[in-house]
């Protein structure tokens, strides 16, 4: 198991380690030609880091230590303002762009807890895909099998943190971006509910449902790193009991056509948390099949994408990612009549699904309802399109309904990873992470 925050900051207080160490340590994953570093990664600042780590360690020395992640390794998502850095989003359509005049605040806020910044990893161009392919700068193995893709659209993020080259990383969620390579890649993802953390200074994929988030190794470090970015009191809430924790599983939707390694992950988990006590309620849900036709346009990401993309997309359009440029384009087609029923209608669909899932404590679904895609698979537009569909589905539901939601792995040891999601009420983000620290440790499979 990958060390967490908690573990690394209590060696950093004892001395049995330091921030110099566990930078070059990184910084090593990183540049070992044998590893995923040059595709995990777009952009690696050595020397920034280093010298980070060296004050960091004096701080320390001095007493002053900001935060548990002070001295730690943490890698951010390419779309992130870095002051003097140009920001690429993943694509070489905006190679041409100034640099950055300022860090995006979520950026400075990861600076002023300590933590020491290693790099910007690869993305979806754009942030618009769950799969995780990049045509520009290579697409990062997945950790648990290198011939299959990572997820996205943080995917750097996830294998950055699944192959230790950071402790954390910040990724963002609009669909799922987040959850979904946090899921195939084993690991722990958070997307808490948008208006919670500021976007700006972040290249944006659709600013109704944008939301930034940790992925991590553990659900208490997703915590800590949500409170940096909120600009919250940084404490990891109580675990809630097990027992009398009510769960709905929703029969529709989210459950059509899981591939047999997720079916069997996710009942297990199921089964292993009914016998500690938790009520598991198959609810209907049948609103959640109207989202297809409210989407049918292209919904919120294609008509925002396209009003940021317009002007970029008509000067550099034959540069962007075949895959990600017609999804864009769609959002040409979207009158203002058309945004505006669409935000009609995702006020009542929220309003509408709420009124049942919050007799809940939270809704729980498969994070995806396959695991990760091979390379192969996703090499033909038409495969793309299929996985990407199925990546997506699930998660897609939480942006939408502008709720929290957590990834928690619970694939027993040989299957390919499997995310576990349980998804809170718009605002229920402490309460989400205290009932996953509590239902972590049960649906992760040890068999």
């Amino acid at each position: 198991m990958n060390p967490t925050i908690q573990m690394l900051a209590a060696d950093l207080a004892a001395g049995r380690t330091t921030s110099r160490k566990l930078t070059e340590e990184a910084l090593a994953r990183i540049d070992d030609a044998k590893g995923e570093g040059k595709r995990a990664f777009i952009k690696v600042w050595h020397k920034q880091a280093l010298a980070a780590a060296d004050a960091s360690d004096l701080q320390r020395k001095a007493g002053l230590v900001a935060s548990p992640l002070a001295g730690l390794p943490v890698s951010i998502k390419n779309l992130c303002d870095v002051a003097g850095e140009t920001t690429l989003a993943g694509s070489t359509a905006l190679d041409d762009a100034p640099p950055a005049k300022a860090d995006a605040p979520v950026v400075a806020r990861l600076r002023a807890a300590g933590a020491v910044i290693v790099g910007s990893t690869n993305m979806s161009e754009f942030a618009f895909s769950g799969v995780g392919f990049n045509p520009h700068y290579g697409t990062p193995g997945n950790p648990a099998d290198r011939k299959r893709v990572p997820g996205g659209s943080s995917a750097g993020a996830a294998v950055s943190v699944a192959d230790r080259m950071a402790v954390v990383a910040l990724g963002t969620d609009t669909g799922g971006s987040v959850r979904i390579p946090a899921a195939v890649c084993g690991i722990v993802g958070f997307k808490p509910t948008a208006r919670r953390v500021p976007i700006d200074g972040v290249v944006p994929l659709s600013t109704s449902l944008d939301s930034i988030g940790p992925l991590a190794n553990s659900v208490e470090d997703c915590a800590l790193v949500d409170a940096v970015f909120a600009a919250e009191p940084i404490s990891v809430p109580e675990p809630m009991p097990l027992a009398g924790l009510r769960l709905a599983v929703p029969k529709h939707f989210v459950m059509d056509d899981l591939d047999s390694v997720v079916a069997k992950a996710f009942e297990r988990a199921l089964k292993a948390l009914a016998a500690r006590g938790v009520k598991i309620d198959h609810i209907d849900l049948p609103q959640l099949n109207e989202l297809p036709a409210i989407n049918a346009k292209g919904g919120f990401a294609a008509s925002e994408a396209y009003a940021w993309h317009k002007e970029l997309i008509a000067r550099r359009g034959n540069v962007y990612d075949p895959f990600v440029a017609p999804r864009i384009l769609r959002g040409k087609e979207m009158t203002a009549a058309d945004y505006i029923e669409l935000l009609g209608r995702r006020a009542d669909l929220c309003r509408r699904v709420s009124a049942i899932t919050s007799n809940y404590d939270a809704v729980a679904m498969p994070t995806c309802a396959i695991v990760a895609p091979t390379l192969d698979e996703v090499s033909t537009a038409e495969g793309f399109t299929k996985k990407n569909m199925l990546l997506l589905r699930n998660t897609t539901v939480g942006n939408f309904l502008d709720r929290c939601g957590i990834s928690l792995p619970c694939h027993a040891a040989g299957e390919l990873p499997v995310g576990f999601m349980l998804m809170g009420e718009a605002m229920a983000d402490k309460r989400v992470l205290a009932m996953a620290r509590s239902v972590a440790p049960v649906v992760a499979a040890h068999g």
